[in-house]
């Protein structure tokens, strides 16, 4: 009589694979020449991050003038796309740190490019809050370093400071769980190059890894701790960065449901990022076995539950100025509806709660191309949230005399298209040189959801030490 297996464990990689097929897939394209698809992205990326960096270096010679900027708005683009980045960044530690923790096994295949683009993300957004200070040579007074200027410090009660001390511990954190977990992987390539180069670069970034069983025990003993220390990380970063806000006195953003409701809209525009990605990837690299239907649902699935929590809290946060009776506070929210910027909050609202909802039809959750539609439009809807959060609420203060509107200048908009051509451009660089899929967790759920009739034994192979031990 056959196997029989649960049908409530769907596969996480489909096909027949061995370990040794596995490696191929991951490795092979690390291995040849970048495809033609490949330069034309770069090429794109590169020429889009060049157009951000003259933006950039015109801003610092001439001043932040040449933003549309006034004395009403002192916020627009420069923070809306430092907590639009920030966001971004938040589903690869999740994906990676507490769906580990859960022991959620579908993260296997997505959570390397997952931690790689939380990287890439926080690099971009540390860019903004520099340049906002209109003096980036001077960013370094942020760093509570001793210094030569008497008892001049940093101020600790500046949304600066707080924001310096959430990126470089978020940035530090995410980097080094990601370059841990890489270091088997970084092996591998080691074993199977044949380039003298490339076998000693990856031979000192892999520390020396022989795959043996002690060596493995040790790793996932300090994978572990460091996926313990970079959970809180989720919670508290945007947070942080929420505290910008929430610590004013400005109607709309003094109240105590920024901080979840930031965490929330985080981790929701994050896996919006990455379905973004990682429908690229597979189709482009052929990792359609590797990246399933499974994952793709199960991604989905998160955004629901976060747009849920994105959605209530837009509802309280009008029945709170509803019912708190503060004129100041209703205005601000009847502004933002129904004011001169009134369609970005609409935008907003179809984007984050409107899309989302078409993902509890299954047909929809499996079909990579609405998906692939749905991501981005909540990615744009994620940016006009904070857009609308920081400039409607400026536009309108207690003094009808002072208010005034906002419009991005050509400066603003080649910076956010540079902060883009940034991102991209790291990760296809990337995409080139590094594995993208965690090579040894893969192997650890190959056998995951399938019986024993479906499965080719799996043979380690006899070329180096490390395949015959890198078993799960």
């Amino acid at each position: 009589m056959g196997e029989v297996f649960s049908v409530l464990r769907q596969p996480l990689v489909l096909g027949n694979k061995t370990y040794a097929d596995i490696t191929d897939d991951v490795c092979g394209p690390l291995e040849k020449g970048a495809s033609l698809s490949w330069w034309i992205a770069f090429i794109v990326s590169v020429g889009v991050l060049i157009l951000g960096a003259l933006s950039v270096a015109y801003q610092v010679m001439t001043g932040v003038g040449v933003w549309g900027l006034n004395n009403t708005v002192g916020w627009a683009f420069d923070i809306t796309n430092f907590v639009f980045w920030i966001g971004i960044g938040h589903a690869g530690t999740l994906i990676s740190a507490i769906l580990f923790l859960f022991r959620q096994r579908w993260r296997t295949s997505v959570n390397r490019s997952a931690e790689a683009m939380t990287i890439f993300a926080v690099i971009c957004a540390g860019i903004f809050p520099i340049l906002h200070t209109g003096r980036p040579w001077f960013a370094y007074w942020l760093l509570p370093y001793p210094n030569f200027r008497g008892p001049l410090w940093v101020n600790f009660r500046s949304p600066l400071v707080w924001d310096m001390f959430a990126i470089s511990c978020y940035l530090t954190i995410s980097a080094l769980f990601w370059y841990v977990g890489m270091i088997p992987d970084l092996a591998t390539i080691r074993d199977r190059t044949k380039s003298a180069l490339r076998k000693k670069l990856f031979g000192f970034f892999s520390f020396g890894w022989d795959g043996s069983n002690r060596t493995w025990q040790r790793y996932e003993k300090l994978y572990l701790l460091l996926a313990g220390l970079a959970t809180p990380l989720v919670v508290s970063v945007h947070t942080i960065v929420s505290w910008d806000f929430a610590t004013s006195v400005i109607p709309g953003w003094h109240t105590t449901i920024l901080p979840p409701y930031f965490v929330a809209g985080a981790v929701f525009s994050g896996f919006a990022m990455v379905l973004t990605l990682m429908l690229i990837v597979r189709k482009v690299m052929n990792l359609e076995e590797y990246i399933t239907l499974h994952h793709i649902e199960q991604m989905c699935k998160v955004i629901i539950a976060t747009g849920g929590m994105v959605g209530l809290a837009y509802m309280t946060e009008l029945f709170v100025a509803y019912y708190s009776g503060n004129e100041y506070e209703r205005f601000a929210f009847i502004n933002r509806a129904l004011g001169p910027y009134g369609w970005t909050y609409w935008v907003m609202v179809g984007c984050n709660i409107m899309v989302p909802q078409l993902f509890w039809w299954k047909k929809i959750r499996r079909n990579p191309g609405i998906v692939f539609a749905l991501s981005i439009l909540i990615n744009v809807g994620m940016w006009f949230e904070r857009f609308v959060i920081i400039m409607t609420s400026l536009t309108r203060d207690y003094l009808p005399a002072s208010w005034a509107g906002f419009t991005p200048t050509i400066i603003d908009l080649t910076t956010l298209l540079g902060s883009f051509g940034l991102f991209f451009t790291l990760f296809l660089l990337f995409a080139r040189f590094l594995p993208m899929i965690a090579i040894g967790e893969v192997k650890g759920v190959v056998r995951y959801g399938k019986g024993r009739s479906e499965l080719k034994p799996l043979e380690p192979r006899k070329e180096g030490a490390l395949e015959q031990t890198l078993v799960g």
